[in-house]
C-alpha cells in the first residue's frame, strides 16, 4: 500500500458535524419547556435539532405572545445570527418535548459553510424545507377550515410523510399550543380532538398531554376529510 493513503484527509460528514461537540459547538439537552434562547437576547448561534420539538413566539409590544413556527428534527434554526445586521434574537423559542439541541457558534458556522461544500449544501436544503414548510402552513391557514388544520398539525407534529411508517406516534402538546398553531380557540380543538379520538385517528391521555397520532388521520387529510365541519 502507498503510505500516501494513511494520509488521506476523511471525507467530511456534515450530519457528524451537527451531532458532536468540537471547537465552537456544542451540545445540550433542553427539557420541555425550557427555553433555549430568548427574543432580545444576543445572536452568536444556530442551532440544529437533532431530537425532539420546538416552537419560536414572539412578544409584542403589548405583552400578546404568537407562535410563529415549529422545529421538528434535523431542522437549523436562529440562523438570522449569520446576518451582521442581526445583532439580537427576534423569537424565543422553547422545546415542547424533551429536546438534543446542538448550537455552533457563527464564526464556526461561516467558516465551515465557507470551506465545505457538503455542509452547505446539507444547511441549504434544510433551510429550503423549512421554508417551504412555512408557505405550506400559510396556504393551510387562508384555505383550509381548522378541522383540517389540526389535522395537519398533528401529522407534522407526529412526523407522518418523512418516512414510511404504520405505526402509531406519540407526540406532546397540550391544547392550548394546538390552538394557537391552528389559529383557534381551545374549545374549538378540544371538539375536534373528542371527534378524532372517536373516529380512532387518535388517542390521548389528557392528564400527560401526550397524544398518540395513527396513519388513519393521514389517510383520512389525504380523502380531504368530507366530514369535517364548516368553520363558524
Amino acid at each position: 500500500d502507498s503510505p500516501c493513503c494513511s494520509s488521506l484527509k476523511a471525507p467530511f460528514d456534515p450530519k457528524a458535524f451537527v451531532s458532536n461537540p468540537g471547537v465552537g459547538i456544542t451540545v445540550q439537552r433542553f427539557q420541555k419547556n425550557q427555553k433555549v434562547f430568548v427574543q432580545g437576547e444576543n445572536a452568536d448561534t444556530v442551532c440544529y435539532l437533532q431530537k425532539g420539538h420546538a416552537k419560536a413566539t414572539v412578544l409584542s409590544d403589548r405583552g400578546k405572545e404568537a407562535i410563529v413556527g415549529i422545529f421538528q428534527e434535523g431542522q437549523f434554526f436562529g440562523e438570522g445570527c449569520l446576518d451582521d445586521r442581526t445583532k439580537l434574537r427576534t423569537t424565543t423559542v422553547v422545546a415542547l418535548d424533551q429536546c438534543l439541541i446542538t448550537s455552533i457558534r457563527k464564526d464556526t458556522m461561516l467558516s465551515t459553510l465557507d470551506i465545505e461544500p457538503d455542509f452547505s449544501a446539507f444547511f441549504i436544503a434544510r433551510l429550503v424545507s423549512r421554508i417551504n414548510r412555512i408557505e405550506d402552513d400559510l396556504i393551510d391557514q387562508l384555505v383550509h377550515r381548522s378541522e383540517r388544520r389540526l389535522a395537519r398539525q398533528l401529522l407534522l407534529l407526529a412526523g407522518f410523510g418523512q418516512e414510511a411508517n404504520d405505526e402509531p406516534v406519540t407526540v406532546t402538546v397540550n391544547q392550548e399550543t394546538l390552538a394557537e398553531m391552528v389559529g383557534t380557540t381551545r374549545s374549538r380543538i378540544n371538539a375536534f380532538m373528542n371527534k378524532f379520538r372517536k373516529k380512532g385517528f387518535i388517542s390521548y391521555d389528557s392528564y400527560h398531554r401526550e397524544i398518540k397520532v395513527y396513519r388513519s388521520l393521514l389517510d383520512a387529510v389525504l380523502r380531504d376529510m368530507p366530514w369535517a365541519e364548516e368553520d363558524e
